[in-house]
């Protein structure tokens, strides 16, 4: 028996519980993939699976659902992969071991990946039953939604006669989302200069922050480890002389990163006084986010305490200052907020992923807004700077917008079911994260969206959590739109 097998609704939870026991990283989305593919042949559903993996299952309408509009149901099948220190699990090669108690799904030292393999699971458990009412249904799944949305960009849906299309990306209950922000990858790059390591190695490390997804919980105020190693460095080099040998932190750009970590070379003199401005930014910093992200922790070791290998070789005293100052010179968090639609995140970026190689310092940033013109003038002023450094900027996976729609069927329709089924009116938004929306609707002219799905906690982290209850109220749903003519 699997671990949620005694959980309501039994079909989409079975097919979850598969979807969790399958890798499916980005860009490592061949056996989730193939295994939608065989689902659709062993339920004799029409299917296409492109050279990207994005797979397309077709099942036509229910008996006296003939005439009715076809409906797409659109999810991604890539999931965003981090682990607590420690965690043994290979993402390429290993399931995750999920477990339920209460009310909550989780993972062990993992991500869970409800983000978004709750949507693949609830479009099988319908394609998959021979008792639901629907209409003619187009199902989409895409691949690299969480690095860029790639296999969107990439897909053939010509094939498809839908117009309406529900998307199930969306992390809180009773919320329909009606539009999103476009985005880009950017990845800005400096050239540095080595030199043969002299002095005490000196590890200092930023941990034990909350993280979360860098477009939904970008305005929570919570801490960006690079960026707050950024300053922990600035603070230093008043009160010390040291080289970078060094320095790392966070694995998606599109995650707020947890952890950071510099190795630095000083001289032995120098280590007490660093200890104490350490300990004075670890006390001035803790205040400031005692309330977002109260458990920040700052640590500084010799290379010899925390048991390391001593980097061999660090950075001159240049690129030591021009690294330094790029990381700080850069802008980073919220730009702008929207002054059309209150509480809205209108434009930000994420220093996601920071890594310090041996020729070049690359920082990859996630950059959102629902303006383009706003997101072009962030990319040119990161640009502006990072060239007058001597650097380069690469950018990559843009999306567009989903821009909100006036008039909309079948966000009407689904509105008048939810307040039938439940007695009151459901929120509807624009966010700030991005969806595939806008792509899809790039390819299919006239396109009416909505995005919905249950709820979810800490998506992107390793405490993320997919509410049971909330999947059930959310199913009973889904079913009562597919059967609503």
């Amino acid at each position: 028996m699997g671990v949620l097998s005694d959980l309501e609704p039994k079909e989409v939870f079975s097919y979850f519980e598969e979807i969790c026991s399958i890798p499916h990283a980005s860009y490592h989305e061949e056996k989730i993939s193939n295994y939608c593919a065989e689902f659709a042949r062993k339920h004799n559903l029409t299917y296409y699976q492109d050279d990207l993996k994005n797979v397309i299952i077709i099942k036509e309408a229910s008996k006296g659902y003939e005439d009715e509009e076809p409906l797409i149901i659109q999810g991604h099948l890539d999931m965003v992969c981090e682990k607590t220190p420690g965690c043994q699990i290979d993402f390429d090669k290993d399931g995750l071991k999920i477990m339920a108690e209460g009310d909550y799904i989780t993972a062990d030292g993992t991500t869970l990946g409800g983000d978004d393999g709750i949507a693949v699971a609830y479009a099988l458990a319908i394609l998959a039953s021979d008792s639901i009412a629907h209409p003619r249904l187009e199902v989409i799944f895409t691949v690299s939604e969480e690095v860029g949305m790639e296999g969107a960009s990439g897909i053939d849906v010509s094939m498809l006669k839908g117009r309406r299309l529900l998307n199930l990306d969306s992390e809180e209950e009773g919320i329909m989302l009606a539009g999103c922000a476009g985005g880009a990858r950017a990845a800005c790059s400096l050239p540095v200069r080595r030199v043969p390591a002299q002095g005490t190695a000196v590890k200092i490390s930023v941990t034990g922050l909350a993280g979360g997804h860098s477009g939904a919980e970008i305005h929570k105020g919570r801490a960006n480890a690079n960026t707050l190693m950024g300053r922990i460095l600035v603070d230093l080099s008043e009160q010390i002389t040291y080289s970078l040998a060094v320095f790392e932190g966070g694995n998606k750009d599109n995650a707020i990163p947890r952890e950071c970590t510099v190795t630095l070379f000083i001289s032995e003199q120098d280590f007490e006084a660093a200890k104490q401005e350490t300990a004075k930014i670890q006390k001035a910093i803790s205040s400031e986010y005692a309330v977002t992200d109260k458990n920040i922790q700052i640590t500084i070791q010799t290379a010899d305490e925390c048991g390391g290998l001593t980097p061999s070789s660090m950075l001159d005293e240049e690129s030591t200052r021009q690294a330094v100052l790029l990381v700080n010179a850069l802008p980073n968090g919220i730009q702008a907020m929207s002054a059309d639609v209150e509480g809205l995140v209108e434009t930000s970026l994420n220093l996601g992923v920071l890594k310090l190689e041996e020729s070049e310092l690359i920082l990859t940033y996630a950059v959102r807004s629902s303006v383009g013109s706003a997101q072009e003038a962030l990319l040119n002023k990161m640009s502006y700077l990072t060239r007058g450094l001597g650097g380069n900027i690469r950018i990559a996976g843009r999306y567009p917008a989903w821009e909100y729609k006036r008039d909309s069927v079948l966000r009407d329709k689904m509105s008048a079911v939810y307040e039938k089924m439940y007695g009151t009116k459901p929120v509807i938004q624009a966010i700030h994260a991005g969806l595939e929306c806008g792509l899809l609707a790039g390819k299919l002219p006239g396109l009416d969206c909505i995005s919905i799905g249950p709820d979810m906690e800490s998506v992107h982290t390793t405490e993320e959590k997919l509410s049971i209850s909330s999947v059930k109220r959310v199913w009973e749903f889904i079913l009562e739109v597919l059967k609503t003519k």
